[in-house]
């Protein structure tokens, strides 16, 4: 696939693309502990029909990586991906995974003129996941590793014998097998790189999501004054066996919506773009089409 460094607010960014240029053009925003390069298994089935165009996020990969945390505030990551955006077109469909799916949800949000649709898989809007992480249930207690992963050190443990515990935490209880040989090298490369761990960790670190101890279990925050509507086509793309995320992190969704569509799909997990490409390739073309001549 073509890749390419671009200039964007004076930082730099690595970005791949697939497909023709005159094509319907499609921006993917990876997660954690991902990066461009995640995408190529379902680009192979898009890119006759898409223009696809994938950064490595801020932090990750070979992009600009700052060290501060300041720098990894939703506000700032979103304003280089709105320029990005801009560097290729007007406006786009969005794609957003896991850390990539909260980008691509404050992008909607703050700049709902350049997303003409929004793609959401396994990825949560903030008012109903805070709620959920609130609640003190099974949300709360699946993402107590949020917790681990902002605290101060937490790299070393991570790094040992080769990533062990990150490899660990990557795959707990979810289907890797995607993830081994020239696949498994390059994500240990990636992570491998002079402090691009702590870069990449900073996305949990400056979060603003409130994660509930066993010291605290529930706590009482006002969230009515938030009024986060996607008003684009949005169409979320949900493995039910994801056990970091759970489907009570999505309840309530129609009520930030105008023109919403949910498919869940009961023999994936969070890694659904690894475990499913061809099939997730197909629903995505097939509500784009029927979208656009008003069949959603």
């Amino acid at each position: 696939m073509p890749s390419e460094y671009i200039q964007i607010n004076e930082n730099k960014y690595f970005v791949r693309t697939w497909g023709n240029e005159k094509n319907p053009k499609l921006m993917l925003l990876h997660g954690f502990p991902e990066n461009s390069g995640a995408w190529s298994a379902l680009a192979r089935y898009l890119k006759d029909s898409y223009y696809l165009i994938a950064p490595d996020q801020r932090g990750f990969g070979l992009s600009w990586s700052p060290n501060e945390k300041k720098y990894y505030r939703i506000s700032s990551i979103i304003k280089d991906l709105k320029s990005l955006i801009n560097h290729f077109d007007d406006e786009m469909i969005l794609l957003g995974h896991d850390w990539g799916a909260a980008a691509a949800y404050a992008l909607a949000f703050a700049h709902p003129e350049i997303i003409t649709k929004l793609i959401i898989m396994n990825g949560v809007h903030p008012i109903l996941f805070q709620k959920a992480l609130l609640s003190g249930g099974a949300q709360t207690k699946a993402s107590q590793y949020i917790n681990y992963l902002r605290k101060d050190d937490v790299e070393k443990a991570l790094k040992a014998n080769n990533f062990e515990k990150l490899l660990k935490l990557f795959s707990a209880q979810m289907d890797v097998s995607w993830l081994k040989g020239k696949t498994k090298d390059r994500y240990l490369e990636e992570w491998s790189r002079p402090g691009k761990l702590k870069t990449m960790l900073n996305w949990y670190r400056e979060s603003p999501l409130i994660i509930p101890t066993n010291d605290n279990p529930q706590l009482n925050i006002d969230l009515s004054n938030l009024n986060l509507i996607i008003k684009c086509p949005h169409l979320l793309i949900w493995g039910e066996n994801d056990t970091a995320l759970l489907p009570e992190s999505y309840h309530g969704l129609q009520r930030y919506c105008t023109n919403l569509k949910i498919i869940t799909i009961n023999d994936a997990d969070h890694w659904l773009h690894h475990q499913k490409p061809k099939a997730i390739a197909k629903l995505i073309d097939n509500w784009v089409i029927n979208s656009l001549n008003g069949k959603e």
